[in-house]
């Protein structure tokens, strides 16, 4: 596992459960990868949390699936909040960035269950739909596992002031 860098700004660093909470709440974000001819190629995405680990779902080729297959490493990040605030020329944002080793599955048995916690968390309490959609994508569809390696939570520090009075 290589080094991260530490963040330059600590007083404004969310916690590890603040940051997974982000995770948890939002339902997009944006995955970087290593793309063609070794530019970043970002793709914002739906995805699912759990346990340490992001899930992702695809078609079985293009862009994003060639640059999975070409290099593991990736990041990921998600924007919980930007408040513009034009009178004072900031932005009270707060957001948390993953990195880690991104994964086709492989597994059809993994595979289902990704697709079935990717469904539940759009989708909640429709199992039937569910069982239909999977029986008829199932096979044009790729899950994706992102291992969580560094995650790391910031926010403005306007925030963090309001915070603390």
């Amino acid at each position: 596992m290589s080094e991260f860098r530490e963040m330059r700004r600590k007083r404004q660093q969310l916690s590890k459960e603040e940051s997974i909470a982000i995770l948890e709440k939002a339902t997009a974000g944006t995955l970087a990868l290593l793309g063609d001819d070794d530019y970043p190629y970002a793709v914002p995405i739906s995805y699912v949390y759990h346990e340490g680990k992001l899930y992702f779902h695809s078609a079985l080729a293009g862009h994003k699936v060639d640059a999975i297959r070409k290099c593991e490493n990736a990041s990921f990040c998600v924007i919980e909040q930007d408040d513009v605030q034009p009178k004072k020329y900031t932005t009270f944002f707060r957001s948390v960035i993953a990195f880690g080793r991104i994964h086709i599955i492989e597994d059809e048995q993994e595979k289902l269950e990704t697709a079935r916690m990717l469904g539940n968390r759009y989708n909640p309490n429709d199992e039937e739909n569910l069982q239909k959609e999977i029986e008829s994508g199932f096979a044009r569809m790729l899950m994706i596992r992102f291992d969580i390696e560094h995650l790391t939570g910031k926010e403005a520090i306007e925030l963090v002031r309001q915070r603390n009075i």
